[in-house]
C-alpha cells in the first residue's frame, strides 16, 4: 500500500493549490497545505475508525496552526516563538505516541506549526487562514474515506496479507525475530478485524485467514505436534498475493479451531461494543499520566527543539525553524534508534538541497511548474520515506523549500546554506538532548510487560486446564497472552537501545516468551481438539 498515502496527499494538495492559482492567490499555500497533509495519517485503520482518526488529526492540526499563528501575530520575538515551537513539538511527539496514529507521526505537525510560526502574521488575518487549513483538512478527510465506497474491506484484506506473509517469513526461516514479527502481524490482524465492525462474507472469510495464519505459527513452534500439518510458505504467500488483490478473497478448508475462534471474536467484538472509546480515552489518560515511559522522550523533543532554535538564532539564521523540524524528527523509541535517525536525516536532507538547486530554475518559470514540482516532490517523500527513510527526505527536502516559493521568491544560496546549517545545528542538538535526557522508565516498562505477560500465561493456563472452558474464554486468553507477548518484546527492544539504564531481566524475558510461546501453541492445539470432538461424536 505504499502509493496509496502518495496518491492521496497529492490529491488532497492538488484540489486547494489549483483553487488558489485560479483566483490568484498562492502566497495562501502554506496554510492549506497544513491541512492536506492530513491525508498522510490513517491509511493502515479500517474506514470506519480512519475517518474518527482522520478527523481528529484535522482537529489537532488547526489547533496547532492557532497557537502558531496567534503567537506569530502577538510577537516578532524569535526567542519567544523557539519556545512556543519547542512546546508544540514535545507535546505534539507525546500525543502522537500515546495515541498511536501511526507513521508520519508527528514530523508533520512539526514542520507545519513551525514553518507557521515564523511567518509573518496579524491577528486579523488568523481565522481566516485557519479556515483555509480547516477547509483543506476536509478535502484531506474525504479523500482517505472516499476509497470505502470502492473496496469497503481493503485495510482489513491488507492486514490480512500482512499476516499471512508473516507466518510464512517465519515458516521458511524460524527464529526469535521472525516469530515476534509474525505474533505482531497476525495480533494486528485481530484487531484491525475486531475494529472494523459488523462481520461481512468478506471479513468472515479474512479471520478464517488469520486462523489460518496463526495456526501455521504455532505449528511451527518448537516442541509441538499439531494436529493437522499447517499450510507452507507458498501457500501462505499465495493466499497473501489473492487477499491483496481486487479479486475474491480466498477461501481454504478451515484450520483447526477455526468454528471455536470465530465464535469467540463474535464474543469479544460484542464485549467491546460501547466500551472501545471509552477504553481508549483511558489508556491515553495512563499514556500522560506521571511516571509514563513517553514523557521523557517528550522532555527529549523538548530540550532538543529548543536548543537547536537557540543555536541556529545564535549562528545568525532568521527563521530557524528547520533546526527545529530537524530536531523533533529524530526521537524514536530509544537514543539507538534517534541515531541511526539522525545519519539518515542528516544524508538525505543535504543530498535533497543538492535535488532543490537542480530544480529551482524550472520551478520558477511559472506558478504551474512550481506546483507541479510540489506535488511531484510531495508523492515521492510519501513513496520512499516508508521504504527508505534517507531517501524520502531527499524529497521532503526539495518540497519544503519549494513551499516558500509561493510567498516570495528568495536568493538561492540563502535558502540552501540555511537549511545545511540548520540540519547540522538539528542533528547535533537534538542527538545531545536524547543523550542527556535519560529515559530510565523503560526498564520499568519492560518490568511491567513482563509481570503482564506472566498474569496472561497463567490465566491462559488455567483456562487450558479447566474442563469446560469456553470457546470465547480459550480465545480471550489466546488473544490476551499475545498482546502480552507483543508488548513484551517491543518493551525489551526499546529498553536495550537505552543508554544509562540498571540491569534488565533479559533471561526472564527470554524465559518468558519461551513460555508464552508454548502456551500459544497450545492453545492452538486445544482449539484443534475441540473442533474435532463434535466430527469424532458425528462419527
Amino acid at each position: 500500500m505504499w502509493f496509496k498515502p502518495a496518491l492521496s496527499v497529492v490529491v488532497a494538495t492538488a484540489v486547494p493549490d489549483l483553487v488558489l492559482f485560479a483566483i490568484d492567490r498562492l502566497d495562501l499555500v502554506m496554510y492549506t497545505m497544513a491541512g492536506s497533509l492530513c491525508a498522510l495519517y490513517g491509511h493502515n485503520l479500517p474506514y470506519a475508525r480512519r475517518a474518527r482518526a482522520v478527523a481528529g488529526v484535522v482537529v489537532a492540526m488547526v489547533v496547532g496552526m492557532a497557537i502558531s499563528l496567534v503567537a506569530a501575530s502577538l510577537t516578532g520575538s524569535t526567542a519567544v516563538l523557539i519556545a512556543v515551537g519547542a512546546l508544540l513539538a514535545a507535546g505534539q511527539k507525546t500525543l502522537c505516541d500515546a495515541t498511536r496514529i501511526g507513521p508520519p507521526g508527528p514530523v508533520i505537525f512539526t514542520f507545519v506549526t513551525s514553518a507557521a510560526l515564523f511567518a509573518p502574521q496579524r491577528l486579523g488575518q488568523v481565522p481566516g487562514h485557519l479556515a483555509l487549513t480547516l477547509a483543506a483538512g476536509v478535502i484531506a478527510w474525504l479523500v482517505t474515506a472516499c476509497p470505502a465506497l470502492l473496496r469497503r474491506e481493503g485495510p482489513e484484506r491488507r492486514a490480512t496479507a500482512r499476516a499471512l506473509d508473516a507466518a510464512a517469513a517465519y515458516l521458511a526461516d524460524p527464529g526469535p525475530r521472525t516469530r515476534h514479527a509474525a505474533a505482531t502481524a497476525v495480533h494486528g490482524a485481530w484487531q484491525t478485524l475486531l475494529a472494523a465492525g459488523r462481520p461481512t462474507p468478506v471479513r468472515r472469510a479474512l479471520e478464517r485467514l488469520v486462523v489460518h495464519a496463526e495456526a501455521a505459527l504455532a505449528g511451527a513452534a518448537p516442541g509441538t505436534s499439531p494436529l493437522d500439518p499447517a499450510p507452507g510458505p507458498d501457500r501462505l504467500r499465495a493466499w497473501a498475493r489473492q487477499t491483496r488483490a481486487r479479486g475474491p478473497v480466498p477461501t481454504p478448508p478451515a484450520a483447526p479451531g477455526t468454528a471455536q475462534e470465530l465464535f469467540g471474536i463474535d464474543a469479544e467484538r460484542a464485549a467491546r461494543s460501547g466500551g472501545s472509546r471509552r477504553d481508549a480515552r483511558r489508556a491515553l489518560l495512563r499514556s500522560l499520566a506521571p511516571g509514563s515511559p513517553l514523557l521523557p522522550i517528550g522532555a527529549r523533543a523538548l530540550v532538543g527543539c529548543a536548543l537547536a532554535g537557540y543555536v541556529s538564532q545564535a549562528v545568525g539564521v532568521g527563521r530557524p525553524y528547520w533546526a527545529i523540524v530537524t530536531a523533533a524528527s529524530l526521537y524514536q523509541a530509544n537514543v539507538t534508534l534517534s541515531w541511526n535517525r539522525a545519519l539518515q536525516r542528516t544524508l538525505g536532507n543535504l543530498l535533497g538541497v543538492l535535488v532543490f538547486a537542480a530544480v529551482l530554475p524550472a520551478s520558477r518559470t511559472g506558478p504551474l511548474a512550481l506546483i507541479g514540482c510540489c506535488l511531484f516532490f510531495g508523492f515521492a517523500a510519501e513513496a520512499l520515506i516508508t521504504r527508505n527513510y534517507w531517501l524520502g527526505s531527499v524529497a521532503v527536502t526539495p518540497m519544503a523549500l519549494l513551499v516558500l516559493e509561493f510567498a516570495d521568491t528568495h536568493p538561492a544560496g540563502e535558502l540552501i546554506g540555511d537549511r545545511v546549517l540548520d540540519t547540522f545545528i538539528g542533528a547535533g542538538a537534538g542527538l545531545l538532548a536524547a543523550m542527556l535526557v535519560t529515559n530510565r522508565r523503560a526498564a520499568g516498562r519492560l518490568e511491567k510487560a513482563l509481570a503482564a505477560t506472566d498474569l496472561a500465561r497463567a490465566h491462559a493456563v488455567h483456562t487450558l486446564a479447566a474442563p469446560q472452558s469456553t470457546p470465547a474464554a480459550l480465545d480471550d486468553a489466546h488473544r490476551r497472552l499475545t498482546g502480552s507477548l507483543v508488548e513484551l518484546r517491543e518493551a525489551d527492544d526499546t529498553a536495550a537501545g537505552e543508554w544509562w539504564q540498571r540491569a534488565l531481566p533479559r533471561e526472564q524475558v527470554l524465559a518468558a516468551e519461551q513460555a508464552g510461546h508454548r502456551t500459544l501453541a497450545a492453545t492452538a492445539t486445544r482449539r484443534g481438539s475441540i473442533a474435532r470432538a463434535p466430527e469424532n461424536g458425528a462419527v
